[in-house]
Formats: C-alpha cells, structure tokens, sequence
C-alpha cells in the first residue's frame, strides 16, 4: 500500500490557489463597481448642478467619495455575516427576503452614517427647499435598490459558480466511475489472476469437487459484480462485503493458511451504503501488498462502525508503509477511490492510510452519513 497524503495535499493546494483567486476577483468588482458608481455621481453632479446646492466642488466631491467609501466598506463586511449565516446555501425563496432585509439595513446604516457625520458632527447646513425627513427617505430607498443590486450581483455569481462546480464534479464523478470500473476489470479479470484462480480450480477438481464448484460460483459473483458495479454510484456495504468476501476465498485457495481473515462488522453498518469496489480496492492493496510477499503471509483484518454520523472502514494488514519506487504500489488506485469518497460525499469524506502500530498497516474510510431534517 501506498501514503495518500500528498495527493489529498494536492488537492487541497488547487482549492485554495481556486480561493485566492476568486478573492482576487471579488476585489477587482468591489472597485470597478463602486468606482463606476463614483464616477455616474460626479458626473451627474457636473453636469446637472442642483441650483440650491452653493456647496464648493470639493466639498461636492469629497462627500462623493464619503458615501462610496462607505457603501464599499459596508459591503464588505456584509460578506462574513452572510457566510456565517450559511445564506449561499439557501435557495431564492428564503433567500429574497432576507437580501432585502440586509439591502434596506445596509442603506439605513450608510444614511445614518453619512447624513449623520456631515449635518451632525460637521454641522453643515441643509441646501435644498424640501424636508430633511423626506431627503433621507429618498437616500434610503436609493441606497436600498443599490444594495439589493450587489447583492444580486453576488449571489447570482455565487449560484453560477455553485452550479458550475457541481457540473465538473459529475464529469468528474462520472470519469472517475468509469475509471474504477476500468481498474477493477483490470485487476480482477486480468492474466495472472485468472491463471492463478483456474490452476486453483483445476487442482481442486479431483480433491475437494464441492469446494471447486463453490469457487467457480465465487468467481462468476466477482465478475459479474465487476460489469455491473460501474453503472451505481453507490452500493450497500452488505453486497460489496459479499463480494469481497467471494475474493478473499478464492485468494485463500492459493494462499491456503497463509491468509487469514477477521471480520468485526457491526450489523448497523451492513445497510449503509458506499461507492463500488471501494472495500474490495483496500483489501486487494492488503492481500497484494500485506500477505503474498511475506512468507508467513498474514491476517487481513474488516472492521466497519457507525460512529459519529459516519460508516469507520478500517482494512488492516501486516507490513509497512514504503516511499514509491521500494516495492509499493503507484498509489493511483486510492488516490481516485479517494476522489470518488470526496466527489460522491463531500469534503467529509477521507480515506487515510497510517501505520497504526509496528509492521501493521490500516487503511481508513470515513463516509458521513446522510443527515434527515
């Protein structure tokens, strides 16, 4: 068996140069919007003076800028609210009150602030003929459809990544099924093990013919299971168990006593469901890589637990951990089971391998467990 760390290291590397660089792009909106913005009021105010207004143009244009400032700012920190408020994962129904809600706080703080340091703490006088209390009304209902409009923006650019994102990952679901059903054919329909499974068979014949019959059905489970696993997303751990099971007798035909099995599966677990050829990838890697090189072979141990909300695989074998190149494997087969966990269950989902103790390897798939309302 193989460390897949560093490919999960990889991956989390891609995710967040795919963060810094949606950072990067929200930043270049923030001021190219609120920039525009600045410039249409400038412009407005140039071009169409208000002849009750006998304000100087820098005292125009430095309120101009206050009130951007501050819009940019105000919505700024409106980000982390709503991202601890878990809104990008609400649909458009709860989701439209609650951005005008925050559309229309956002303008009363701004009016509040602006209208407040300007006529309040600096004191300077109203120049216009209408009501202050009418003015304010205005800002507010301005600034409100303002607001509600970068939130939009946000969101709409939100949802479009959200399902962009979700489009890849289907291709890349779909790529990395086909795949493992291309790996799985290759592993268990390939030369040496059906030479191996027949010179077993033929040897049986005249000793045991019951056994030989039952490990010829074996064989047809397995390939069979192989053909059609590809087609599910998942699979109930009791059916991949079965096969695994139909694999591992046909390796103890060869491998006589020096395979040995130990199962301590809790019946919970047995209904939970998992991707295919997930428990069967971990245990060839253990009879592969734990029990054929070593001449007293050794024992494979299944342990399956629902614990915390998540089905705790943990496939053992005796042997080490080994750098690439020193008789181990390439690693390519846990490395995309480990894809297919994230893709199918989310970032949630782990598959790990560790040396839990001297000369014994575990390797350990978590799967969350579907949460009811």
């Amino acid at each position: 068996m193989m460390e897949v760390s560093a490919d999960i290291s990889l991956h989390a590397g891609d995710a967040l140069q795919r963060e810094r660089a949606k950072e990067r792009l929200y930043l270049l909106f923030q001021l190219f919007g609120w920039g525009a913005w600045m410039a249409i009021e400038t412009l407005t105010s140039l071009a169409f003076p208000d002849p009750d207004d006998r304000r100087p143009l820098s005292t125009l244009l430095c309120f101009i800028v206050m009130c951007v400032a501050s819009g940019l700012l105000i919505s700024h920190y409106m980000r982390p609210l709503m991202a601890r408020w878990r809104w990008k994962q609400l649909g458009w129904r709860p989701l439209l009150p609650r951005l005008i809600g925050a559309s229309v706080a956002a303008a009363v703080l701004w009016t509040v602030f602006n209208v407040g340091w300007v006529h309040g703490i600096i004191g300077e006088q109203w120049h216009t003929k209408y009501a202050p209390v009418l003015l304010v009304s205005m800002d507010i209902c301005y600034v409100s459809m303002l607001f509600f409009g970068w939130l939009c923006l946000y969101f709409f650019y939100h949802l479009f990544d959200r399902l962009n994102r979700s489009e890849i990952e289907r291709f890349q679901l779909m790529t990395s099924v086909k795949e493992a059903e291309l790996r799985a054919l290759k592993s268990q329909v390939n030369p040496h093990f059906i030479f191996n499974s027949l010179n077993s068979l033929r040897a049986l014949i005249d000793e045991d013919p019951a056994r030989a019959r039952k490990a010829v059905t074996q064989l047809a489970n397995l390939l069979r299971y192989s053909l059609q696993s590809g087609q599910l997303e998942t699979v109930p751990f009791e059916d991949e168990l079965d096969v695994v099971n139909d694999y591992l007798a046909l390796e103890q035909v060869r491998h006589e006593e020096r395979l040995r099995l130990r199962l301590d599966i809790a019946p919970e677990a047995l209904r939970l469901s998992i991707p295919p050829m997930l428990l069967q990838t971990l245990v060839e890697n253990a009879v592969k890589y734990g029990v054929s090189p070593r001449p007293e072979g050794g024992e494979i141990a299944i342990v399956a637990r629902n614990e915390g909300g998540a089905l705790r695989i943990q496939v053992s074998n005796p042997g080490e951990i080994l750098p690439t190149g020193r008789g181990s494997s390439t690693g390519v087969g846990l490395h995309n089971a480990a894809e297919r966990l994230r893709l199918i269950f989310g970032e949630r989902a782990t598959l790990r391998l560790r040396s839990d103790k001297p000369e014994l390897v575990v390797a350990e798939a978590i799967i969350p467990l579907p949460t009811h309302p």
